[in-house]
Formats: structure tokens, C-alpha cells, sequence
């Protein structure tokens, strides 16, 4: 972890680390086990942690000013892109954020420098790729035609993001929504309105925590098939 600067994800962990010598078939969740319950790291978000020594240079490096919730919102809502562009990226669907976010960061990358498309794609109807355009991040596969919409949702409206998902529905693409577990009854409320029922069968809600799962373990099978 001070290699990387006193802070990593578990994927950036699973690249440093030397499993040759560990004698364990699953390195990757002894790293995990021992990052989260060592007090010399502390957790900064889901799957991203850093050396206690190291908190306020880590912090003062991500912009995060403690108990201010407007730096806590910034750096959440791009944390949560990146790794959702991230995990396109692992599956080889090009990758799309808006133009407002490109030079937000990723940990210390920005985003552009991470996703696989500078322009939105024009695959229909200018009004529909205008709407597009404000998406936070739009996974497209090979002929280039979205594959999935995803929104953020630190503490923004949802009803935003489903009047998005409402007018991009004609295309066959899934949907989701990305927030704080605490969030999702308010998505199951919202989503049974009667305007949002020909979306409502594609619209998924995943927690932070869910993603980063998803993220991670799909880090560790790519780690191992290349071990």
C-alpha cells in the first residue's frame, strides 16, 4: 500500500501483491481479511483503504475535507463512476461519462483517462442523445448502441434519473441506479408509480456495496487467470 502511495483498492492490492510465495489457495481474501481488521488501515469507501499513518496526506490528496458533506458528495459520486466504467472496461463495452464529469477523478486518474469514448456515440435522435449525454456513465457494445444506463445517486433526486431511463427506455438496454443501501425503499417507491411501468422490469438498484463486491470479485478471477 506504500507503493501506491499509502492507499489502494483491492484490485490495485491484488496487482501489487507477490502471491507466489503465499501458501493459500485464496490470497485475494486473505488481503481483503487483513486489511479490514487491522487498525494500521482505514476504510475511505467500500473497497478502497488506506494506511492510518498515511490518513490526512490521503485525504488532502482526494479533496475529502472530514464531516464536509459537499467534498464527501464530489468525491463519492466519481468514485462510484470510475469503478462502474472500470468494471465496462473489464468486459470490453466502450465506456462514456458526460463532459461536466471527465475531469472529475477516479482516485488520482480522471475520468477521461479511463473511459474508452470522448464523445458520446451518436446512435439516434439528436433530442434522445442530448438526454444521453447526462447519463453518468453508458456502457455501449461493439456497434456501438448502449448496453446499459447507469446513474449515481448520492443524494440527488431518483425521480431524475428515472425520467432519463423513461425517455431512453425504446432502447434494449438495462438500467440502473446506484446509492446507499438507506436508499432503496425510496427506489421501490418511486419505481411503482404508474408513469415508470413499461421501465420498471429493466430498472435494477444496486447499493455501494453490491458494486464494489461485484467489482472486486471480479478483479480477483481476472488476477487469477492471468496467474
Amino acid at each position: 500500500m506504500r507503493k501506491n502511495g499509502g492507499y489502494a483498492t483491492f484490485q490495485q492490492l491484488n496487482q501489487i501483491v507477490d502471491f507466489s510465495t503465499w501458501k493459500t489457495k485464496t490470497p485475494q481474501a486473505s488481503v481483503r481479511q487483513i486489511v479490514q481488521v487491522n487498525d494500521e488501515f482505514f476504510r475511505i469507501k467500500p473497497g478502497l483503504w488506506a494506511l492510518t499513518e498515511y490518513k490526512e496526506d490521503v485525504l488532502r490528496r482526494f479533496d475529502i475535507v472530514e464531516n464536509n458533506a459537499r467534498s464527501e458528495e464530489i468525491f463519492t459520486h466519481s468514485y462510484y463512476q470510475g469503478i462502474i466504467v472500470e468494471l465496462g472496461n473489464m468486459h470490453n463495452y466502450k465506456t462514456y461519462v458526460p463532459n461536466q464529469d471527465k475531469n472529475k477523478r477516479f482516485l488520482e486518474k480522471k475520468l477521461c483517462d479511463i473511459t474508452t469514448e470522448s464523445q458520446l456515440p451518436n446512435f439516434t435522435y439528436e433530442e434522445i442523445t442530448k438526454r444521453a449525454k447526462t447519463v453518468d456513465v453508458i456502457w455501449f457494445n461493439e456497434r456501438r448502441m448502449p448496453y446499459r444506463f447507469y446513474e449515481v445517486e448520492h443524494s440527488t433526486n431518483i425521480t431524475n434519473s428515472l425520467d432519463k431511463f423513461y425517455e431512453l427506455q425504446d432502447f434494449r438496454a438495462d438500467f440502473y441506479i446506484i446509492a446507499d443501501e438507506s436508499r432503496k425503499s425510496q427506489f421501490n417507491s418511486l419505481i411503482e408509480r404508474n408513469i415508470y411501468s413499461s421501465i420498471r422490469d429493466y430498472v435494477k438498484f444496486f447499493s455501494y456495496d453490491h458494486l464494489v463486491n461485484q467489482y472486486t470479485k471480479e478483479s480477483e478471477l481476472i488476477q487469477m487467470d492471468r496467474l
